[in-house]
């Protein structure tokens, strides 16, 4: 699982506190845009934390910081 995080620990903790925020507005509205918030979050929150952000993957896009060789022999 190491080798697929793409997200370094400054966006893992912005999309866990965005999906913070989120559940928190969603909790306010009711109906189709209070669900549309909860999905948002929920997406947020698992990928901050797991580390691995599917439309990076598909984009190319790396976050964290690249492993050096020394850091991949540990």
């Amino acid at each position: 699982m190491a080798n697929l995080v793409n997200e370094g620990a400054t966006d893992r903790v912005i999309r866990v506190v965005l999906a913070l925020v989120l559940g928190f507005l969603a909790t306010r509205l009711h109906g189709t845009g209070a669900v549309i918030l909860y999905i948002l979050g929920a997406l947020s929150f698992l990928t901050g934390v797991t580390g691995v952000c599917l439309l990076y993957m598909a984009l190319g896009i790396r976050t964290c910081p690249a492993r050096t060789s020394a850091q991949t022999r540990t």
